[in-house]
């Protein structure tokens, strides 16, 4: 299993953001749904083509992008 697969970025979905299994779910919808206090079972209930795990891939691809770090290479 890759670590994020059910994580996908098409161009022609949302601009390019990342959602879930091709729909039009982005991961920052359901990050900003967790941080406004709303429950898995509240998401479930509102979106039921969700899965549980899609909810907690979601929150891992997150944590994932913002421990990235960018490395700025000096010029020569």
């Amino acid at each position: 299993m890759k670590p994020f697969d059910r994580i996908t970025q098409h161009p022609d979905v949302m601009g390019g953001k990342p959602c879930v299994r091709g729909m039009r779910v982005t991961v920052g919808m359901i990050v900003g749904q967790i941080g406004a206090g709303h429950s898995f079972e509240d998401i479930l209930a509102d979106y039921p083509y969700l899965e549980r795990e899609d909810i907690l891939q979601a929150l891992r691809y997150a944590a994932w992008r913002v421990e990235e770090r960018e490395i700025v290479l000096a010029s020569a």
